[in-house]
């Protein structure tokens, strides 16, 4: 057992409670050490590095909301609208923590997207950053399913016939594909059983996944210290500042230093969001459907059944994949196996088993059907991104020392994902009225928008490579604001 550390009884009640709390508590204040005031982050952080905390932020105000949203909602078909409409109009400031609740879930996605948006541009995913990386992945893979789960529990038209497609995706697959959505379900249909199933992962299970995996993301990130716009590792360069002689001279303590500077994220995201739940809620239908302000119906279905925003750009690639696109598929692997031949230089052997490989690809796509192809295209879409770090083979970890033609490459990536976004929102079949343009359709655009998705993930190992870069700076550049 440690020995207390005295202090003088004549000294500051603010330094008293310190000692007293550290003597019985000391853990606590190491830990704060640790990760706050002796975390040494890099001097050149933008605006870009403010929405970690903010992910951080919208997930406790959804944790908080939750739990009173919980207290007066009822997990059952009879019920569940009711107990929704009885939250919104009888209990006192009930609008508020559910327009709160369900603005955040759009807010996490937002602030989510961004953040790996800046990983994407900075190459926060490289080398040591991998498994920093893939907490991250996981955590946005718990998110979905997050999301999803609580998707029904209003028990609106949207809701219902929602969870009752995306449940049947799993119908798709092979052999075990019925039995697997009707144990999803708990039903053959979605029903009062699948809302409660529904009701405790969204409630229970997943919150608990999500922040062991945000516990682990922030140990791990601050085990091998954060990335920065220049990609540059600050513990290579020379130590010492006037912090710690130990402390690399390009790093600054997180506190007070980032504290401050989130803050002021915080703050104007803060106002935002709440101009936000104040005055457009719904946001024209995105954030809230006007068609899920009425009970679900299992005798009649909506007109046109598409996911909230945030996953309309994975459903347009599983909306894109059909038929036309399984042929694409079958020539790009009949290429692949061919340029693989002709250029590569491993041996025979390795050749031979690539083309073997491709082969059953080939005959694998033209037996199953589109809809099982959908389903893997669309998962795939979500877990390339976990090989990232593999992916990537660009000298240059930032976009900063890059090729100005690898900027384009992300700007079309970024305008084509947010142009699946529409896609997936908008109902299938011709873009425009014109009889000369009904060529045009949704599904079609939709494939060209998914293969260079998947390219641009797919084909990262070649043209990662490509282009002349500019000299990396041994330590980190930084302007002062």
């Amino acid at each position: 057992m440690a020995e207390f550390k005295e202090i003088s009884p004549d000294a500051p009640f603010g330094a008293r409670a310190h000692n007293w709390f550290d003597n019985r508590f000391p853990s606590m204040f190491a830990a704060y050490r640790l990760h706050m005031s002796e975390y040494f982050a890099p001097k050149n952080f933008n605006f870009w590095y403010i929405f970690g905390i903010l992910a951080l932020l919208v997930l406790a105000i959804q944790i908080v909301t939750g739990i009173f949203l919980v207290m007066n909602y009822k997990p059952s078909a009879t019920e569940a609208f009711a107990s929704v409409e009885y939250i919104m109009r009888d209990v006192s400031g009930g609008w508020f923590i559910r327009y709160v609740h369900s603005t955040g879930a759009s807010a996490f996605f937002i602030v989510v997207y961004l953040h790996m948006f800046r990983g994407l541009l900075y190459g926060s995913y490289r080398k040591p950053r991998e498994l920093v990386w893939i907490f991250g992945c996981t955590i946005f893979l718990s998110l979905m399913g997050e999301a999803f789960f609580g998707y029904l529990l209003p028990w609106g038209q949207m809701s219902f016939w929602g969870a009752q497609v995306i449940v049947n995706l799993f119908s798709a697959i092979p052999f075990v594909g019925p039995d697997l959505a009707i144990f999803i379900r708990g039903d053959y249909v979605v029903s009062d059983v699948t809302l409660n199933r529904f009701f405790s992962f969204h409630v229970i299970a997943i919150p608990l996944v999500l922040i062991g995996l945000v516990v682990a993301h922030l140990l791990a990130l601050h085990d091998v210290g954060s990335n920065n716009p220049d990609g540059i590792e600050i513990k290579k360069g020379p130590k010492g500042n006037r912090w710690s002689p130990e402390a690399p001279a390009d790093g600054i303590p997180f506190h007070p230093y980032y504290t401050v500077h989130d803050l002021l994220g915080v703050c104007i995201f803060l106002m935002l969001f709440f101009a936000v739940v104040f005055f457009a809620p719904e946001m024209g239908g995105h954030f809230l459907e006007y068609i899920n302000f009425e009970p679900a119906n299992s005798l009649q279905t909506p007109p046109h059944v598409a996911p909230v925003w945030y996953f309309t750009a994975f459903y347009a690639i599983l909306r894109a994949t059909t038929e036309t696109m399984v042929i694409v598929l079958q020539i790009l692997v009949a290429i692949a196996v061919v340029v693989t031949f002709l250029r590569s230089h491993r041996s025979l052997t390795w050749k031979i088993s690539m083309a073997v490989i491709g082969l059953i690809g080939i005959f694998l796509l033209r037996t199953l059907e589109a809809k099982f192809w959908g389903v893997v295209v669309m998962g795939a879409s979500v877990l390339i991104l976990f090989f990232l770090p593999w992916l990537d083979r660009s000298p240059a970890h930032s976009i900063r020392y890059r090729p100005n033609w690898h900027k384009w490459l992300y700007a079309i990536f970024v305008l084509w994902f947010l142009g699946l976004m529409v896609l997936g929102s908008m109902e299938p079949g011709p873009m425009f009225t014109q009889p000369s343009l009904n060529w045009l359709t949704n599904q079609l655009v939709s494939l060209v928008g998914a293969l260079y998705y998947l390219g641009f993930f797919l084909l990262m190992p070649w043209w990662s490579r490509l282009g002349r870069f500019k000299p990396v700076p041994e330590r980190v550049t930084f302007k002062r604001h």
